[in-house]
């Protein structure tokens, strides 16, 4: 590494090496850098819950507004909810449309087959 401050062509050659020689050490980088995004999730909010137990920031000191934010957030993640939900619904059409379809081909494909071939299904 530090090739990379001295002499650049240096670390681009110890990088090539060490890629090609199997030796990166990619997995460890990638789970050092899933653990600092999660830890930086959860202290910058995202997952952090306040003290009336809603999640971002703490409260404000004003209990209507954060009632009425608390309110808002559980309709909008309901919201959300419904919309993966239904997201999950349509992405399952889509397959089964795909499925058909497939099926429609495949035994135009077979009759198609079999008609050239002067019989219907399989040899008994």
């Amino acid at each position: 590494m530090a090739g990379f401050l001295i002499w650049w062509p240096l670390g681009l050659a110890a990088l090539i090496y060490f890629i090609w020689a199997g030796r990166f050490p990619g997995e460890r980088l990638r789970d050092g850098f899933e653990r600092a995004r999660d830890r930086a999730r959860h202290e910058f909010g995202g997952f952090a819950r306040d003290r009336n137990g809603a999640g971002g920031w703490s409260g404000t000191g004003n209990a209507a507004f954060d009632d009425y934010r608390r309110e808002t957030l559980r309709r909008l993640e309901e919201e959300r909810r419904r919309l993966d939900e239904e997201s999950r619904a349509f992405a399952e059409f889509v397959a089964n449309l795909r499925r058909a379809r497939d099926k429609e081909e495949f035994d135009r494909f077979m009759a198609d087959r079999n008609a050239a071939r002067g019989t219907e299904g399989f040899p008994s």
